[in-house]
């Protein structure tokens, strides 16, 4: 039997595709830790101090082996003065009834800003700053960044803004561009906290959204430039896309990213085994536990699943049981609680015969 290792040290054993002590877990626990520290969610959101404790009480009592600091998806467009909107119980989201391009003309207004003017950027470099002094010696601690079509399609509606690359595929590109040079300069500031990696969130890179050409010329050129930054500065490249039919190749390609973390297969795979079998040895692979389940699936369900994930995609290393997307975040804990004790006991590897 493995010796017990730090998380650090697990996390490092898995993203080498060697196999640690066990496999290494994260549920993805971003808005529900506010209900650790007895938050509500716009306050969890927008102030660093109380984001970051509760973000460290997650990491020490449920001893998950890193930290991710996905908040919501609004955090960047901020700097172009979206409006957002902070209900109670959900994560922040922009007005789209009062968007920054509310017609074609106004990507033409979007230009590179100083990420510095930007409230919720600075709140979340904070955040990252915070993590890395109180935990990043036991935890890695994962920026999380939406990435530049993303950003752009909280600045117009989504949909919109896919009809629009039918009307004026040039406008968006050279508003993504702008967005983009925003975000080279933001992740450089990211890293300069010290984060252990950066993940970018590639929602478009999916199948159900935009064909791979599509998002190879919108959007594959212009994360290259992200992670590229990365690579430079000794900071691991990692990719969040919860989409289905997502785009393992092309991302891999434009980025060479160290891991992704995902809920469905992958567009040429049929199933999880064969993206173990295809991808397992160049990437580590997270996932892929159906936040739903949560409230959905009984506990025998819950357990099974999370032991099926481990079985298929756990052996030689190169994989972390987590969820494929966010955690919910008004669920109950207990779902954490019962996947992080399967990784340690049934996600152990060497088990004593």
């Amino acid at each position: 039997m493995s010796e017990a290792m730090g998380s650090i040290e697990r996390v490092m054993a898995t993203l080498s595709h060697s196999e640690p002590d066990h496999v290494p877990v994260y549920p993805i626990l971003s808005g529900v830790t506010r209900n650790l520290v007895g938050a509500d969610y716009k306050t969890w959101a927008t102030d660093a101090g109380v984001c970051t404790d509760a973000f460290v009480k997650a990491a020490r009592e449920f001893d998950i082996d890193c930290l991710v600091t996905l908040v919501d998806l609004s955090i960047e467009c901020d700097a172009w003065g979206q409006e957002i909107l902070y209900p109670e119980n959900e994560a922040a989201h922009p007005n789209y009834n009062n968007c920054v391009i509310k017609e074609i003309e106004d990507y033409a207004k979007i230009e590179k800003v100083d990420y510095r003017t930007s409230k919720r950027m600075m709140f979340h470099i904070e955040v990252c700053k915070n993590l890395v002094e109180q935990v990043g010696q036991d935890k890695p601690i994962v920026a999380f960044v939406f990435g530049p079509l993303g950003v752009l399609s909280m600045l117009r509606h989504q949909q919109e803004m896919y009809m629009d690359l039918y009307d004026d595929r040039d406008a968006v590109k050279r508003a993504a561009a702008a967005i983009n040079d925003t975000l080279k300069d933001y992740v450089n500031a990211l890293i300069d906290t010290g984060v252990h990696a950066v993940m970018f969130d590639t929602l478009y890179s999916s199948g159900s959204i935009m064909s791979k050409a599509m998002w190879t010329e919108m959007e594959g050129g212009l994360v290259k430039e992200l992670a590229d930054i990365c690579h430079e500065r000794k900071v691991a490249v990692m990719i969040h896309n919860c989409g289905q039919k997502i785009y393992f190749d092309a991302q891999i390609e434009s980025m060479n990213p160290i891991a992704i973390s995902f809920l469905y297969p992958p567009d040429d795979c049929a199933d999880l085994a064969e993206c173990k079998a295809k991808y397992g040895g160049k990437i580590t692979l997270i996932g892929c536990v159906p936040p739903v389940m949560t409230v959905t699936a009984t506990d025998e369900e819950w357990d099974a699943y999370c032991k099926e994930q481990i079985d298929i995609m756990g052996k030689g290393g190169g994989y972390m049981l987590a969820t494929g997307c966010e955690y919910p975040a008004n669920a109950p804990f207990d779902r954490a609680r019962r996947m992080i004790d399967i990784a340690k006991t049934y996600g152990r590897y060497n088990k004593a015969p």
